[in-house]
């Protein structure tokens, strides 16, 4: 799976470009205050489609957040899709404003991918990690395994997943992006100590979520 490292995505630009030429052409017809409008669309979205460089942690036994944002809600469940076993499901919501590249929490190889149509309800709603369209990737981690869950909402339309079963990836690695607002739940083993709570801000395969005991 490659790993993404142009600043501002090729899915950007195909927005972008086009805005920017109708920007110019608006322009030259002598309409400056619509051309300003168009440019300031081209620009918000080259800034959503940002791809920034993070610093990634390298402790042995930490998982990292999968996405930029706040953390919504933290729960015990038991989980079917992957673990099968009990789990703590922490939930990430990212606003219009956030990094939408999603990066690989912990090292390890893609068990499983599993893309999933449904609804579009606003993604910091309870139902929406149920209801809502959405791709998951299973990752083996030495005896564990970790399920994150891409989830579209009210404006995300598109999931993005470069994830493939049999990849081998590293933590903090790019596997995929959600367009314009959605949620990343991940759901982890309950040998893991948290090191975040509900409200906390976290950074994509910057922010420790916890460590695995």
């Amino acid at each position: 799976m490659k790993n993404h490292r142009e600043p501002i995505l090729y899915d950007g630009l195909l927005y972008i470009i086009p805005l920017a030429v109708l920007s110019l052409i608006i322009a030259l017809l002598g309409r400056p205050f619509f051309s300003l409008f168009t440019l300031s669309v081209a620009a918000f979205i080259a800034f959503f489609f940002r791809n920034p460089e993070r610093s990634i942690p390298q402790e042995e036994g930490i998982i990292v957040s999968p996405a930029d944002g706040k953390v919504i809600l933290i729960q015990d469940i038991f989980e079917k899709e992957c673990l099968n076993a009990k789990a703590i499901k922490l939930s990430i919501f990212l606003s219009l404003i956030d990094v939408h590249i999603n990066r690989i929490p912990c090292s390890g190889e893609i068990v499983n991918v599993n893309r999933k149509s449904g609804n579009f309800l606003a993604a910091f709603k309870d139902e929406a990690s149920i209801e809502n369209e959405c791709i998951s990737i299973c990752i083996s981690h030495h005896r564990h395994k970790i399920l994150v869950k891409q989830i579209a909402g009210v404006l995300a339309r598109r999931i993005i997943c470069w994830g493939n079963v049999g990849d081998k990836v590293e933590r903090g690695q790019r596997y995929g992006l959600i367009k314009f607002g959605s949620r990343i739940d991940i759901f982890l083993p309950p040998q893991i100590e948290l090191k975040v709570k509900i409200g906390d801000k976290v950074k994509g395969g910057e922010t420790i979520l916890g460590v695995l005991k």
